[in-house]
């Protein structure tokens, strides 16, 4: 075995190679790219889903984090706190379904029977994709004080509400849609006959008389209810009889 030269120094791992080794990754971090975005997108749905649940109000980051089998500290590292989450739910899952039921206005700016036989239409395929959409407006609605609404509002204000309010009106003085309406009441009942039903569905599984019924049946239900009525429906040779004097 050769003897090891005095006069060459031994080899040693480079400093900066030492202090990059001891560097300790910090808590919570990501692996890699792909699975990153993977995993911000399921910490996300979970979110979702445990508001939809339980509400807003009442679920914690730490119980999100448990949901999902992550730790505290990864659930941290993409969220810092509540108010970023929701504004991260505001802008990547809240605004894409509002833009796409203010574009069933825009369309249908001069036609509101369209507008609002597309706008239930719409409302029925939003809850279908997005199942934690009826469960999070319902409890918005009927409690006392929203975060999500709250948020939204301190972000974009309420010029949205206002045009759907304006449209309403000028359509009602327009002889277009009925004058007994209460604009600011339309939006929340059309809300109201599709996504206050969409919410029970589950629950009505072991209901014979509710239990096959589903987005279809509901969206029919209300259209009828806002189209004719709850009066009887005349056949077409009795409406031209009773139109005529």
């Amino acid at each position: 075995m050769a003897a090891r030269n005095p006069d060459k120094p031994a080899t040693r791992e480079p400093k900066a190679a030492k202090k990059r080794s001891a560097v300790p990754r910090r808590p919570g971090r990501p692996a890699g790219g792909a699975s990153a975005v993977d995993q911000r997108n399921r910490l996300i749905d979970t979110a979702l889903a445990l508001f939809a649940q339980q509400g807003i109000a009442d679920t914690t980051l730490a119980a999100i984090a448990k949901a999902a089998g992550v730790t505290p500290a990864m659930l941290h590292y993409y969220f810092k706190t509540r108010e970023q989450l929701l504004d991260v739910l505001i802008d990547e899952r809240f605004l894409p379904v509002r833009k796409s039921i203010e574009e069933v206005f825009e369309a249908n700016a001069d036609d509101p029977v369209a507008a609002i036989t597309l706008l239930v239409q719409r409302f029925m395929s939003i809850a279908e994709e997005y199942p934690w959409f009826a469960s999070i407006w319902m409890r918005g609605v009927l409690s006392e004080g929203s975060l999500l609404k709250d948020r939204i509002r301190e972000r974009f204000g309420d010029n949205h509400q206002k045009s759907a309010f304006q449209c309403i009106v000028r359509w009602q003085a327009e002889g277009r849609l009925n004058a007994d309406l209460e604009p600011s009441l339309v939006f929340m009942s059309l809300l109201g006959l599709t996504m206050l039903p969409l919410t029970a569905v589950k629950m009505w599984r072991d209901d014979p008389l509710r239990r096959e019924l589903g987005a279809k049946e509901i969206a029919r239900h209300a259209l009828a209810l806002l189209m004719h009525g709850v009066g009887p429906q005349l056949p077409a040779s009795k409406k031209l009889k009773k139109r005529v004097p």
